[in-house]
């Protein structure tokens, strides 16, 4: 990619020259599927949520034009080794395996830990034996489908897999499934609800596992795409030491989800 410009005349009556530089239009894709309070459609069918307006700033920042392209999540890796967008900003975790096909910028939130919700009448522990038997939801495509089939497989009566974390939350509530596994942030937002409130509980955080999870959640681009990966990285240190991030921050969560 690259950033045209171009000389124009600013004033004829001032006689300056003034450099107008055309942003680089970048493809951010985002999932499809709302997750909030990252990413969900409003009442008229605009995209909002911290993530979104993270987007807005970190683009802001490092001059870019950046257009929201919403792509099914489990697409949206092949969307972008593919070149069909240009950037992954959705939640993104950075890990090994990840990094096998694609790079990333630095973290711009972490997101470490899984924990385990179920009803508040069924007692569990968020073990292999604290499990076992039950029906366990999860987003597809994510590391959390992939500790659970790593740690809870063997134990499980089934791991059913959803296309949103909502989906996996509703069928929690109407009792077609045991518990779910995923973020303390996407649970703790659940949890928070009136529906979360009157059916479910925390059941606690499973254990570590460093192969799967990840130092923190950052853009994920296309290895060779090293220009654009530095513009990302000045862009989030940038709105950081600004107080830009901390502003957006503020009005999702109240607590510090950078991270140490």
């Amino acid at each position: 990619m690259k950033i045209l410009s171009k000389m124009t005349i600013a004033g004829a009556l001032l006689g300056t020259w003034t450099l107008v530089a055309q942003a680089e239009q970048v493809k951010v894709g985002i999932s499809a599927e709302p997750y909030p309070p990252f990413s969900s459609l409003d009442a008229s069918g605009k995209w909002v949520g911290w993530e979104i307006e993270l987007i807005g700033a970190i683009c802001s920042e490092a001059k870019l034009e950046c257009i929201i392209n919403p792509v099914s999540w489990d697409g949206i890796i092949p969307s972008l080794t593919s070149k069909k967008i240009d950037v992954i900003m959705s939640s993104m975790s950075i890990t090994k395996e990840r990094k096998k096909t694609i790079g990333f910028s630095d973290k711009y939130y972490s997101d470490s830990s899984y924990v385990v919700a179920g009803p508040k009448g069924l007692a569990m522990d968020p073990t292999s034996e604290g499990l076992k038997g039950k029906i366990l939801g999860v987003q597809v495509s994510t590391n959390g489908q992939i500790y659970a089939s790593k740690h809870f497989g063997n134990s499980l009566a089934e791991i059913k897999t959803y296309q949103t974390q909502d989906e996996a939350n509703q069928d929690l509530v109407a009792g077609r499934i045991d518990a779910v596994l995923a973020s303390p942030i996407t649970i703790g937002q659940f949890l928070n609800t009136e529906q979360g409130k009157a059916c479910c509980r925390k059941k606690g955080t499973v254990a570590n596992d460093p192969e799967i999870m990840a130092p923190g959640v950052g853009a994920g681009l296309r290895k060779g795409d090293t220009e654009l990966r530095e513009k990302i990285n000045a862009a989030i240190k940038g709105i950081r030491a600004k107080g830009k991030y901390d502003k957006i921050t503020k009005k999702y969560f109240d607590f510090d989800i950078y991270g140490g």
